[in-house]
């Protein structure tokens, strides 16, 4: 996914490991440690906040905000973050949906489900959107799948991994690995809520 060698990648957890951010677990899977964690959850903050300074202020789409927002990330201080978070007006969200604060993400993690997992005739509000393919990212910008859309789940047909929905007033054809990057909250949202999109 990342597209790193499998060299490439023991070398960097091996680094992680000598800095103490991750461990080993039973199964030798990599772990984060309570440091790795507090790491972490800063990289993903700085990342959504810098996505809204190029979307709200820059004019990027979110699918370009989150390429460049990975290859600015190291180029600004906590400092800079800071200012740049209160000039925002401190955003909850970045462009995606996804939760600027990460422990308010775990919580509303309860609250989603993939759009696959709808039954047809399923209604469901889009809330975020998976990022970590940037071609299916800019898709789904494309297509209109955005946070605070309002989606219908009208057929599914498993045997094709396909889906079929309506989406502002149309008809649209979806891919299930592709529904299973939109998280949705069941039912429709009221006016005005979750309208995070910016582009």
């Amino acid at each position: 996914m990342l597209g790193v060698s499998r060299a490439s990648a023991g070398e960097m957890l091996k680094r992680l490991e000598a800095e103490g951010l991750v461990e080993r677990g039973r199964h030798k899977e990599a772990l984060l440690t309570a440091t790795g964690r507090v790491r972490a959850e800063q990289v993903v903050r700085r990342h959504r906040i810098i996505e809204r300074l190029l979307t709200d202020f820059m004019g990027y789409t979110g699918a370009e905000a989150h390429v460049h927002a990975d290859e600015l990330g190291d180029t600004f201080t906590d400092e800079m973050i800071e200012r740049i978070e209160e000039r925002l007006g401190y955003p909850d969200r970045c462009p995606h949906g996804w939760p600027v604060d990460t422990t308010r993400e775990q919580e509303e993690n309860r609250e989603l489900t993939p759009l696959a997992d709808l039954e047809p005739g399923g209604l469901a509000t889009i809330v975020r959107l998976a990022e970590h393919d940037g071609e299916l990212l800019h898709w789904f910008y494309d297509q209109g799948f955005v946070p605070g859309a309002e989606v219908e789940l009208q057929a599914a047909q498993p045997e094709a991994g396909l889906l079929t929905v309506r989406l502002g007033g149309a008809e649209k054809a979806i891919g299930e690995r592709a529904a299973e990057g939109l998280f949705v909250r069941r039912g429709v949202a009221p006016l005005g809520h979750g309208a995070t999109h910016t582009s």
